[in-house]
């Protein structure tokens, strides 16, 4: 092979080799960047019988089933200042009816919807599906503000809770 065509075949491979490169580099230049991944605000945490589970272990959410605006706001606030973890706000599904205040919760026997409704005076723990993360508070019109409660309560027995991530 020539000289001259050995120069033109080196040239042709160079050029195929950089419009490659550029276009790789175009495509990775131009491609979004990966959202950033916040972690979640609560984990099922096991429980075990006799264990104790308090505030901040405990994983909130509550809703407003009175006439009064900005009712769960404030009282998830109220348990944030105690400890809790915050977690969702909002009106109660239509229809529900709350004259004080109420935990939902699948287990009566759970230690955290126990320490949750400690929070409140004669606050029942109900059967419901819970409406947002950890355990469910609903208020109603009667709803004025927490009582005294406990820090901390004892696990009957082996149960589940939503936790923060590393507790």
């Amino acid at each position: 092979m020539r000289a001259g065509a050995r120069s033109l075949a080196t040239l042709v491979v160079l050029t195929a080799v950089l419009v490659a490169a550029a276009y790789w580099g175009w495509q990775a230049a131009t491609e979004p960047l990966p959202e950033r991944a916040d972690p979640p605000l609560c984990v099922s945490t096991p429980v075990a019988a006799g264990a104790t589970v308090v505030r901040e272990q405990v994983t909130v959410s509550v809703y407003n089933a009175s006439t009064r605006n900005g009712l769960a706001g404030t009282t998830l606030g109220a348990l944030e200042d105690r400890g809790f973890i915050g977690a969702d706000t909002g009106n109660a599904p239509e229809g529900t009816a709350v004259s004080g205040a109420q935990v939902w919760s699948n287990d009566p026997e759970n230690p955290a919807a126990r320490l949750v409704a400690q929070q409140f005076r004669r606050a029942p723990i109900v059967p419901g599906e819970p409406l947002g993360r950890g355990v469910t508070v609903i208020v109603g019109d009667d709803f004025r503000k927490l009582a005294k409660g406990v820090d901390s309560v004892t696990s009957a027995a082996d149960a589940t809770i939503c936790s923060p991530p590393g507790q």
